[in-house]
């Protein structure tokens, strides 16, 4: 049995042998650069490159790559869905293309895995008016010993990659590699165009040989890329010979402690394996985002509404296995100390922080869950004794089956449940909610609550020029953290009165005296300076690419933010108020510096 360290390490031998360079893995959260919350294809952090900016490492690159897809976290409960995956790549940037390619992947696949050259299939691109089919591709596939029969043409939306919506972009076909869970056929016909299951998709060569142009026609390139993509999940299940992914090495540490601290069994408990299933899914990713380089906590926006989201129902499932919800640290610590710990060992270093914050979560959400069930199981009571007692005044009286849009939003707003949880609960007992009633409640609470949300920007208790200058202060501080530990360094929490600041930020240590005076200065020195601070309206995407950081997440690229610009001090996106020159704030002084959580440290300051 290959396990999933053997696996990483053969794919990484490998292409080093082929004169690749092993680039490691970037974070698992989006940079603001790519358009998404997380990085959710090994080939997307490199995508500057395959556009052609030159890589620091070289033309040949490998990499295993942590990625985070979470649009059908609905689907996470079955044997093949996870929310956190790893994708094994290797790229081409201008270097070679078709050639050594395909006899590399057909090598890997035969000589390394071990797979029937007589039994692996291939599907290419068949061709269309705007470009030629990919004739060259399927004849090195015959000259390396893959049957003619096993070589299948399929059409752009198979075997194509391009990005959606762009011109004079790289793009091109693609070669996708198959194999045959069984040779028991269903039918005659039975091949990789068969939805009957027994054909995987093992891996994917796209080869970028062509620029889109306007008006849906391309154009050849003269320097041409590889990117390859083999998923390590996908391919570990399939190499052990297994049909259950959470029967791999990955997850089998996991659901054996599911199963020991509920007394249940994973293979002869449907409900209980669909509890474990989403229990060491949602655990794992959870471990992953919180312990990243860039990790995030949960929160009630952007991704840390998704980090909340996922351990939340991790948290509802450890209901159906009748264990409290804490033991999902017991999950989290096998995946920490005996899964990852090779691969990621930053998660070894973060572990009690990882531990901390779930602990907090479950704690939180367990009050949450009390409350809201009794809510929504009043809510199901109250349509079923509507429905008797209808049924009795009229024998053709039509049963209610939906929960309203506003009692949906009644369960979010004053319990905290999320409509994903109150559709979810719904389901279970036959019922559906109506959800675009919920999004008109929720967009006329909006409404209030920007009315109400004046004084609240910048964390600021009210809102007066004493604390209107100690959130342009926390700005200026905010930066010199950052100089001072650099770009990751970032708020996790602010509270100013018209009496003094607290400011939360991600630390591995406690300030030195020595840092603790640089920061005062650097602070004192920008208030000397007496800086004009300018506010500037642009796009959220134009924001992010002229430097500009801050916890806000917007929901899309286009969506206009206020940038403030303290000169060569500071640029943040900020919704807050700020003084008008940084003269106006005074002599800055830290108070105290103290720990507030695991991994994150605390300044309360004054200004004079």
């Amino acid at each position: 049995m290959i396990t999933s360290k053997e696996l990483r390490e053969k794919w990484i031998k490998f292409y080093e042998s082929k004169g690749h360079v092993n680039i490691g893995a970037v974070s698992l959260i989006g940079d603001g650069t790519t358009g998404v919350m997380f990085n959710v294809a090994g080939m997307q952090p490199l995508m500057p490159y395959l556009l052609g900016k030159k890589h620091p490492a070289g033309t040949r690159l490998c990499n295993v790559q942590g990625c985070v897809r979470t649009v059908d976290i609905d689907s996470v409960g079955d044997a093949t869905h996870f929310t956190f995956f790893e994708m094994m790549g290797n790229w081409s940037l201008g270097d070679y293309f078709k050639k050594e390619k395909t006899a590399w992947s057909f090598e890997l696949l035969t000589q390394v895995f071990g797979f029937d050259k007589d039994k692996i299939c291939s599907t290419v691109f068949e061709g269309n008016d705007a470009v030629p089919r990919d004739n060259q591709t399927a004849e090195l596939l015959m000259d390396l010993g893959i049957k003619k029969e096993n070589i299948f043409f399929l059409d752009k939306s198979n075997n194509w990659w391009e990005l959606e919506g762009t011109e004079n972009t790289p793009c091109g076909p693609d070669n996708e590699w198959f194999y045959p869970r069984h040779d028991n056929p269903c039918c005659d016909t039975c091949d990789v165009n068969c939805d009957c299951g027994r054909y995987v998709e093992i891996g994917n060569d796209v080869y970028m040989q062509y620029k889109k142009l306007a008006g849906g026609k391309y154009e050849e390139l003269s320097s041409k890329n590889v990117d390859t993509g083999f998923g390590l999940d996908r391919l570990l299940l399939f190499l052990n010979g297994l049909s259950d992914g959470y029967k791999t090495d990955l997850f089998d540490g996991a659901i054996k402690y599911l199963e020991q601290v509920s007394n249940k069994s994973y293979d002869n408990d449907q409900k209980a394996q669909k509890a474990m299933r989403i229990i060491a899914d949602h655990t794992r990713t959870s471990v992953m985002l919180i312990g990243d380089k860039n990790g995030i906590l949960p929160s009630n926006t952007g991704a840390g509404y998704i980090l909340r989201r996922l351990l939340r129902r991790a948290i509802r499932y450890c209901k159906n296995l009748e264990i409290p919800s804490t033991e999902i640290c017991g999950v989290a610590k096998i995946f920490i100390e005996k899964i990852y710990d090779e691969a990621y060992p930053l998660l070894l270093e973060k572990e009690d922080y990882i531990l901390e914050e779930i602990t907090k979560e479950c704690k939180k959400f367990e009050s949450t869950l009390a409350s809201g069930m009794k809510e929504f199981d009043k809510c199901i009571f109250g349509i079923q004794r509507k429905n008797a007692f209808m049924k009795e005044k009229d024998a053709n009286y039509v049963e209610e089956t939906e929960i309203s849009g506003k009692q949906a939003f009644r369960l979010y707003d004053t319990f905290g449940f999320p409509l994903e949880l109150t559709v979810e609960l719904a389901e279970e007992k036959g019922l559906s909610v109506d959800q675009k009633g919920f999004e008109e409640a929720f967009r006329h609470h909006q409404e209030i609550s920007k009315a109400q949300a004046v004084t609240a920007k910048g964390g600021l208790a009210e809102q007066n020029q004493a604390t209107t200058n100690y959130h342009t202060a926390t700005h200026i501080m905010l930066a010199g953290l950052r100089k001072l530990f650099g770009d990751k360094t970032e708020q996790k929490g602010s509270n100013i009165t018209a009496e003094r600041m607290r400011f939360d930020f991600n630390c591995d240590h406690k300030m030195t005296e020595e840092e603790i005076a640089w920061l005062e200065n650097f602070v004192n020195q920008a208030i000397a300076q007496k800086i004009d601070v300018v506010k500037q309206e642009m796009p959220y995407k134009t924001a992010i690419e002229s430097g500009a950081y801050g916890v806000f997440t917007a929901e899309s690229d286009d969506q206009m933010v206020s940038v403030y610009v303290i000169g060569d001090v500071d640029k943040q996106i900020c919704g807050g108020p700020h003084a008008t020159n940084t003269g106006d704030l005074g002599t800055f002084k830290i108070q105290k510096e103290e720990s507030s959580s695991a991994g994150v440290r605390r300044i309360k300051a004054v200004l004079r």
